[in-house]
C-alpha cells in the first residue's frame, strides 16, 4: 500500500507472535506448577486457606471468561488445523520436549520443567492453530472457508 500501512490479509510474524503471547497467557493463567493460576485460586477458595469463606462470584466470572478464552483458541484450532494436523502438530512438539530431555537440556527427573513443556507445548500448538489460516494462504493461495450446510 502507497501509505505504507499494513492490507488486512498481510500476516506477518508479529501477527504470529501477538497469538503466542494470547495463547501462553491463556494456558498460564489457567494452570501452571507455581501455584499462582486460576486453577490453584479455586483450589485455595474451596479449600478456604484464604480466609475468603470459599468460592465467590468473582471466581465464576474469571472461569467463565477463562472458558470463553478456551472456546475460541480450541474452536479456531480445531477449525484451521483439524483432527489430523492437531496430532501430528503435537507430535512434532512433543518429540521436541522428548528430544530436549534426550539430549540432557531438560532433565527428566524434575516434574516443574516438564509441566512447564508440556504446558508451552499447548500454548505453541494453539498459536500454530490461531495461525494456521493465514499461514497456508501465504504458503498456498488457497482461502479457507467454513462449509455451512
Amino acid at each position: 500500500m502507497a501509505d505504507g500501512s499494513k492490507s488486512s490479509n498481510e500476516f506477518g510474524a508479529i501477527d504470529f507472535l501477538w497469538r503466542l503471547v494470547a495463547s501462553f497467557f491463556l494456558v498460564f493463567l489457567t494452570f501452571n506448577p507455581s501455584g499462582w493460576s486460576y486453577f490453584h485460586w479455586v483450589k485455595r477458595a474451596v479449600a478456604n486457606e484464604d480466609g475468603t469463606g470459599g468460592i465467590s462470584a468473582v471466581h465464576f466470572f474469571v472461569g467463565a471468561i477463562l472458558l470463553a478464552g478456551w472456546t475460541v483458541f480450541l474452536v479456531s484450532t480445531k477449525n484451521s488445523l483439524g483432527l489430523l494436523g492437531s496430532v501430528i502438530g503435537a507430535l512434532i512438539i512433543g518429540t521436541g520436549i522428548w528430544l530436549l530431555i534426550d539430549i540432557g537440556v531438560v532433565s527428566a527427573g524434575s516434574a516443574n520443567a516438564v509441566a512447564w513443556l508440556v504446558l508451552s507445548a499447548m500454548a505453541i500448538l494453539l498459536a500454530i492453530g490461531l495461525s494456521w489460516s493465514h499461514v497456508w494462504r501465504r504458503l498456498s493461495g488457497q482461502l479457507e472457508v467454513d462449509d455451512n450446510d
